[in-house]
């Protein structure tokens, strides 16, 4: 080969899809800072039994990684159900759970499935800032509805919305991230009504990564999973489990649903190392679920306090609270940077979101905020 045949006479232009033109990658600031409040983690490490336990797990299922993973995982799914019953009192089989690579994936699988080119997925903002982009990546058609000031949704026009634009997926946060809104049964019921009556179908997606953390009294959409076969709720394993760096999300839905994300997940997608992670966590839950109680607590008096210095604060069922409003809310997140506290600026214009930590997180979140902002 010539000099000249080797080398292009101009730069190779790569085929990128044009709606990913100029697109930067999704992710919140990971800085090395005293306090890290700004991605809903749980602050409590796994007790030293856990990781002895996921330990052992681990090198067992080493042992055998020179075979593929079990491709159904069956007994993580038995346990999935397991869980579910006790924390929500719903009863489940294991071919009505799925699990994936966290709940990104599992979104993703739902989109892969059932929406597409000529389709359309509808959320109500402001929500979390992924679900645009599982619709972008799986070139479905994304449009929005509103909530409303409280950030609540209005369930007329949530039925007005899916009348509107029928599309074949609707996702709810509940709790809403970044607002930590839950939804009552009755609104998530007028919305599966709504979509049942879409031509061609619709499925509604009830995602409640945080639902752990909700409040006495808030009830979880696995209650309304046994008449609605076109509901789909899903869960992660990363918040109230302190599992974020394990990637474990899951969903429970109706055997069919279940079966359509079979369809298009990746062979083998979930390793034998991350199920073998999954099920001795899975065998802690009643000690790893100890800590979600204290961290609603935690939750509850922040609320207050913020409320109690002149702050607007939303409700929330989640493990963060966001408040404002602030006339400039960048210089509020700088300024406890500066003084070792990084929070989240997300959401509606004015307003800060912070996650729970420790006492001693929240201790010193307060203490920047009353400086920073002069409450």
């Amino acid at each position: 080969m010539t000099a000249d045949l080797a080398r292009p006479a101009t730069p190779t232009r790569l085929p990128l899809r044009p709606e990913l033109e100029g697109i930067e990658p999704y992710g919140a600031p990971q800085l090395d800072v005293p306090h890290a409040l700004n991605v809903n983690e749980n602050p409590y490490a796994p007790s030293e039994q856990v990781v002895a336990d996921v330990a052992a797990a681990v090198a067992d299922a080493t042992r055998g990684l020179n075979r593929y993973p079990d491709r159904d995982f069956l007994g993580l799914r038995t346990d999935l159900a397991t869980y579910l019953e006790a924390e929500s009192g719903v009863r489940l089989t294991p071919e009505q759970l799925w699990a994936a690579n966290g709940s990104n994936e599992i979104m993703l699988h739902v989109l892969q499935a059932f929406g597409g080119p000529g389709r359309t997925a509808l959320s109500f903002a402001p929500t979390y800032s992924m679900y645009p982009e599982y619709a972008r990546d799986t070139s479905t058609a994304w449009v929005t509805g509103r909530r409303e000031e409280d950030f609540s949704l209005d369930p007329r026009h949530a039925r007005a919305t899916i009348e509107q634009h029928a599309p074949s997926v609707v996702l709810l946060a509940s709790p809403n991230n970044p607002t930590g809104t839950a939804l009552p049964a009755s609104t998530v019921l007028e919305v599966l009504d709504a979509a049942a009556h879409v031509p061609g179908g619709c499925v509604v997606v009830v995602d409640e990564a945080y639902g752990e953390f909700r409040r006495a009294g808030t009830p979880s959409a696995l209650e309304l999973l046994a008449d609605h076969p076109h509901l789909a709720v899903s869960r992660t394993m990363s918040k109230a489990f302190g599992l974020a760096g394990a990637r474990v999300g899951y969903l429970a839905a109706a055997p069919a649903l279940v079966d359509a994300l079979r369809v298009v997940r990746l062979p083998y997608h979930l390793s034998a190392v991350t199920q073998a992670v999954a099920r001795a966590a899975l065998a802690h839950s009643a000690e790893l679920m100890a800590q979600v109680g204290s961290l609603r607590d935690e939750r509850d008096a922040l609320v207050t306090w913020l409320r109690a210095r002149g702050l607007v604060v939303a409700d929330s069922d989640a493990n963060f609270v966001l408040f404002g409003t602030f006339d400039d809310r960048r210089a509020i997140w700088q300024g406890l940077l500066e003084h070792g506290v990084l929070i989240r600026e997300v959401g509606p214009a004015g307003w800060l979101r912070v996650s729970v930590g420790t006492p001693e997180q929240t201790a010193a979140f307060k203490d920047a905020l009353v400086e920073v902002a002069g409450l």
